[in-house]
This record gives C-alpha cells, structure tokens and sequence, in this order.
C-alpha cells in the first residue's frame, strides 16, 4: 500500500456541488492514507487543457458526466468494467490504464437497499457513462434490461453494442424498476425529471442516480405514485471505494465498505 500523500482529482461539466472529494478524504483516511483531492468542473472548450493537467500532475482521478468516453482517448488502455462499458470512472496514472467501478458500486447499492432486480423488467434511461454501465451490471445479475436514449438512432447502436433492448416510448410504462442515468433533475435541470407519472405505470421501484437533490423530481413523482425511491448517494460512496482501492493497488472487501459507509453516515448525517 502506498504510503505517501495521494493526489486526487474530479472531472466532470460541473461537479462543483460533488461530494466526491468528502468521500475519497474520509475512506483513504480510515484506510491510513493522506490525500489532496481537487475539483475541475470544466466546459468541452477546456477539456484537453484538464485532460494533460490530471495526467501531468495527479496519481488518478475519477470521472463524471459527461466525459466517462471522452477520456478513453488519452489512455494507454481500459481494463475489465471500463471495457465492457465503454465508459471509464478511474484513472491510474502510473499506468495511464482507465477503469470503471460503477457498475459494481450500483449493484452493491441496489443489493442493500432491498429492491427486486433480479429477473425483472428494467428500464435505464440515458445511455452515457453512467447509463451503460448500470445497464450491463443489471444485464449480467440477470435483469431483463431495455434502454431508453434521446436520439434514436444513438440508442439503438448503444443497445446493439451493449445487448440490450431498445424502447422508443418509455411513456407507455410497463416495467418493473425505472433507473433515472441522464443527469437530468440537477444543477441547471433541478425540478424537471425525465419522464412524466405515466412512465412509472406498473413499476414498483425507481432509481436516481442523482444524489444533489436528494429527492429528485423523478423520485418525487415516483414517491408520490407509492414506489420505492433510492438516489445514487450509496452507489457514490461505493464506487469511490472501489476506485480508492486501484489507487492503493489494494483488494476491496464488500464487508470492509459497507462499514466504512456505515461510519460515514454518522459522521455526516
């Protein structure tokens, strides 16, 4: 395990109300390790200058809406998730190797919280980064997954991609889990969701990954219609511990995070 000062940092269009930095500071502190964590909220005109400023002066970081993609450009490789996803959330720079832990922070959130996913009808919405990596985690525990994406013909060669199937009217209900990955509901989209009530029709439970709100207008329609409602908060602690262990070149342990957020949340909340 490293024992210097890690130096940490966050892109993404604005992560400015993030809670990655308090999170990464309080697991690699209890795991014994310093850390710098900086913040880069950063239009697409400066993403090549953040790019070469996180790779030049940084051990890693972590990656958020809407660059998951984008930053595979500058990588000698993606490994496991990342590759499978096509998305990366982690960066090694001393290997310049780009990881994925979203998926495995998704479904240790979803398998605590108690929701049914396994064998049911589930349907994403927003197929970046975040929405791919949600779909093929649920794919492979054994989800019945269908996509739902803006512009049809990038949803179609997303779900060709991922092995997914397409849904051109998420309106029309049907599903049993409703998983909210566009990013709409927060910073400028506060109060909006997604979808109308009418796409809740039937389903029993509905994610968000968004966390700033905690309740997000889709999890406040869904709420309203007598759903089961869960934002991303658990999934962020979670997959930050997964990426803090890269960083460390440590093995995670399911049992060793779900104290470590345990103890978070009472320290604050």
């Amino acid at each position: 395990m490293k024992t210097k000062k890690l130096r940490l940092g966050l892109l993404g269009k604005d992560v400015s109300k993030s809670d990655s930095e308090k999170i990464h500071r309080f697991i690699l502190q209890e795991l014994g390790v310093a850390c710098e964590y900086e913040r880069f909220s950063v239009g697409a005109e400066d993403f090549d200058w953040a790019m070469r400023r996180l790779l030049g002066d940084f051990d890693g970081f972590n990656v958020t809406i809407p660059y998951k993609r984008d930053v595979m450009a500058y990588l000698s490789d993606v490994k496991g998730d990342a590759l499978t996803y096509g998305a990366v959330n982690t960066v090694l720079n001393s290997t310049g190797m780009g990881y994925n832990t979203d998926g495995v922070g998704f479904l240790q959130m979803i398998r605590s919280s108690g929701i049914e996913f396994e064998g049911k009808r589930v349907l994403v919405l927003g197929g970046g980064g975040s929405g791919r990596s949600t779909a093929v985690a649920l794919k492979n525990a054994g989800s019945d997954v269908y996509l739902y994406q803006r512009r049809r013909e990038k949803m179609l060669e997303t779900c060709e991609e991922l092995g997914i199937s397409p849904v051109d009217r998420p309106e029309a209900g049907g599903f049993d889990l409703l998983i909210n990955c566009t990013g709409v509901g927060m910073h400028d989209t506060e109060g909006v969701s997604p979808v109308t009530a009418k796409a809740f029709a039937g389903a029993k439970a509905a994610i968000d990954l968004i966390y700033v709100p905690k309740e997000s207008e889709f999890l406040r329609i869904a709420k309203e219609l007598g759903l089961k409602t869960l934002n991303g908060a658990a999934m962020l602690f979670f997959q930050a511990y997964y990426s803090d262990c890269i960083y460390l070149n440590m093995q995670p342990n399911a049992k060793q995070v779900e104290d470590l957020y345990e103890k978070y949340l009472k320290v604050y909340h």
